[in-house]
Order: C-alpha cells, then structure tokens, then sequence
C-alpha cells in the first residue's frame, strides 16, 4: 500500500526522522516547516495522510486542521497530530478541530506506520465513493460537505453498541456518552455480534478487558459481515498495549483510546467516528442513487432503454436456455402530439407520468416496464406466452381507455388511449432485437389498422 504523507513541522530534525521511517515503508513524502507551506501544498497537490505538527509560528497545528477541515478540497484528508503535548485537553482540542488522531513525541513506530496505513485505506475507500458520488445529477460533493455538519444536527440521535465485559467499566462509558448518544451495552462478545449485524448502529465500541476472550476476534467478525463491514470501530485498551492496537489497525479498527478514558476524549473520538460513518453514508447513498439515474427514466421513475437494452438480453438468454416463451408488450399513446399542441407540454409530462403509474399497476412482479422513449412504453413478460400477453395488453388498453385523465395544473379531463402491439419469442425471434422489432411491427398494424386495441405479431 503506497500513498502520498505531508509532514509538517517546523523543527528539520523532526521532519527527517518522521521522512524516513516514512520512506522505509515506500510511502511518498512531501515536508512543509509551517501551516501557511501545509496548506499551500494541500490546495495543490494530491495528500493522502497529513502528519501535523501542534508548536509551529505563523498559525498552530490547531488552526491548520481547523482551516484543512472547513475546505470542502481538503476536508476529506485525514490529519494526524504529532506533538510534545500529552494532556488530555489538548487531545479533545485536536479532535474538536478536526484531527483524526493525536500522538505523542516520540512517536512510537509500529503505532505511527499502523496508523497511516489504516488512514490511507479509509482515504482509498472514501476516495473511491467521492468519485462515483461526483456523478450524480442531484447532488454535488461541495454542496454535501458544506452541508455536513448542518444534516449532522438533524439526523436522528447516535445508536452506539458497547461490548464491555466489566460492569463498572459499562456504566463508566455509558454516563460519559449519554448526552452525545444512545448506548446499547452488551458484555457477550457473540451476543454484541448479532446485535450489530441486526441494528443499525453509528459505532461500536470494543473494550480490551475481557478476562477468557479475544477482543480482536469481534472486531475482526464484524469486519467480515457484509452487514458491519463499514461499520466504525473504537478499541479501548491499555497504555503499552502496542501489539494489540497495531493488530487492530491492520484489522480494519478504525480508532482506539487508552485506559484511564478522559470523558472527554472519548466524546471526541466518539463524535468524529459518527461524523464520519454519516458522510461516508452520503457518499454510498449518492453512489446508489447514481447508478439508479443511469437506469431510470427521470420523468416516470420506470427503467428506461438503457437498462432495457441490458437486461433483456439477459431475460431472452434466460429465456432460451430453460425452453420458456419470452413476450414483449410496445404501448404507444394515441395522437400525443395534440395532447402537447392544445395543453402544452406540462400536461404531455403529466400524461406520461399517469401511464406509466397506471403501467406499473397493471404489470406483474416479475415483468419489466420500461419508458422505451418519447410517448412509447415496453413491457417484457417472462414465462409468457402470446395468449397470456395478449391478455396482459388488453388489460393494459383497458385501464388506459377506461378512466379519464385529469390534469393537476388545469383540472381539465382528457380522454387517452393507447395501441399496443405484442410478440412472443416462439413467434420465430432469435434475438431480443428481432423479438423487438416483431413487437415494433405489430404496434404499427395497430395504428394502422384504427388505434386503441391491440395487435399480436404473426407467428
């Protein structure tokens, strides 16, 4: 795993030890003696991982994470502090900035290397869904992080899960995160494992104080289920525990805190854990919510060509490979262009939508509707037959012809009916092309032959 770490501290000697435990693990490292050099460099330069001074001129460690974070460019890049402070305070303070985590000079090896690389993966992950997210028509990756902390304030209270396996330690935990969250505390490691695999948790928090189990075998679990696996982590455990925090990184524990836990402290890990999760979350959700608006049709919600080009030919192969008939319904609304002349165009969108939902109720679970383009509509019908299908269209016709439409902006009442045209697979087509085409064919007999009724393709 190689990626890019900006170190920032204003003392060489610093800078040179940290470069090249760095450059022994084959990471990239740039260096900047100041805040002012830092940020220069994160607005121009791709960074992965920033390792950040506190004791610097010009503007602190503090103010340069507080500056990185409120850049919607720069936000996203997880900064480590490393400095000579070692009181609690200045841990809380670093992370009410905004840092992703707080060491202490000198820095231990195995923590700092196990530290970054864990960070440079989470950084990877998030990387990867800001990229698929920029793509989404609705929403836009500045708009989201501006926004962040004011959906933070109105998304509902944080679910945290608790795995403790000392009473007073439970109760210790639960009072210092009860303003910030709702606490699920559970001391059977196997118990905690189905809770969070069935609730939707923000956090779990793992203690190392388990006398006959290992904790990292939780974590490890969790990290494995599809349903927890970026489910975020906090580890609790000993000073000089170096072994098992560096294992726990490398198993994917996003965070840890060491005993005795500052109250404090850990409401800021805690905070920056959940912050986290919910961006990331937005992130996955506009990464779904592109993929739909490759496939869907903006104005009727149904699939549209694209995605009937695709998956029709997985039906049709599914089709021919099992000996079952494959039936294809075209609807093609009658004399639309007038609806468009005489109420405009506000009204021919009001009319597509109410085909398509009046479509929607008609077809099957297992058939596919599709807004095939313009005023045209493709309904692919599995396990069908041409008699089957043509009862499937009649139905169709009918309940389009039967009930007026109604205009919202107009209140005034149209009469809409719709010729249909239908083919089946054992009517001779060897393709989904060819089967479309036949369907396309009897559609046109339809129009010709009068409007409103449908037409089946001669097998």
């Amino acid at each position: 795993m190689t990626a890019r770490i900006l170190v920032v501290d204003d003392i060489p000697a610093n800078v040179k030890l940290l470069e090249a435990r760095l450059l022994a693990e084959y990471f990239d490292v740039l260096t900047a003696d100041d805040g002012y050099k830092a940020l220069a460099i994160c607005e121009q330069a791709h960074v992965d991982v920033i390792l950040l001074d506190i004791m610097m001129p010009g503007i602190d460690g503090f103010e340069v994470c507080e500056r990185l974070k409120a850049n919607p460019r720069t936000s996203h890049i997880p900064v480590v502090m490393v400095t000579a402070l070692d009181q609690p305070s200045d841990r809380v303070r670093g992370l009410k900035a905004g840092a992703d985590d707080f060491l202490t000079k000198p820095v231990n090896d195995l923590q700092l290397i196990s530290r970054v690389k864990s960070l440079v993966r989470l950084k990877t992950l998030s990387d990867e869904l800001r990229i698929r997210s920029d793509t989404a028509q609705d929403l836009t990756l500045q708009d989201m992080m501006k926004s962040a902390a004011g959906q933070d304030a109105q998304d509902d209270v944080a679910q945290v899960l608790l795995v403790d396996g000392r009473g007073s330690s439970q109760e210790r935990i639960v009072r210092a995160l009860k303003p910030v969250a709702d606490i699920t505390a559970i001391s059977d490691p196997q118990a905690a494992l189905f809770e969070a695999a069935e609730n939707p948790f923000d956090l779990v928090i793992v203690n190392t104080n388990f006398d006959d189990y290992d904790p990292l075998r939780l974590c490890s679990q969790l990290r494995s289920l599809e349903r927890t696996r970026f489910l975020p982590l906090l580890l609790v455990t000993e000073h000089g525990d170096d072994q098992v925090i560096v294992r726990a990184l490398d198993l994917g524990v996003n965070d840890y805190i060491i005993r005795p836990i500052d109250p404090n402290e850990l409401v800021a890990r805690t905070l920056t854990q959940i912050k986290r999760k919910r961006y990331n979350d937005r992130l996955r959700l506009s990464v779904r919510h592109t993929i739909e608006l490759a496939v869907t049709d903006a104005l009727t919600g149904l699939h549209n060509r694209r995605y009937l080009d695709n998956h029709m030919k997985v039906l049709f192969a599914r089709a021919t490979a099992r000996g079952r008939p494959l039936s294809v319904c075209i609807t093609d609304i009658d004399r639309f262009k007038s609806v468009n002349d005489t109420h405009g165009h506000d009204a021919g969108d009001e009319v597509l939508k109410e085909v398509a939902a009046r479509i929607r109720s008609t077809v099957r679970g297992a058939d596919l509707a599709c807004r095939f383009g313009g005023e045209e509509f493709v309904v692919v019908m599995p396990d069908t037959d041409s008699a089957a299908a043509a009862l499937i269209a009649e139905r169709l016709r009918n309940i389009i012809e039967q009930t007026p439409f109604v205009l919202k902006s107009t209140g005034a009442s149209l009469n809409i009916t719709a010729s249909l045209g239908i083919a089946c697979s054992r009517s001779g087509a060897e393709t989904p092309e060819q089967l479309l085409k036949q369907a396309d064919r009897a559609l046109y007999d339809a129009k010709n032959s009068g409007r409103n009724r449908v037409v089946a393709a001669a097998a």
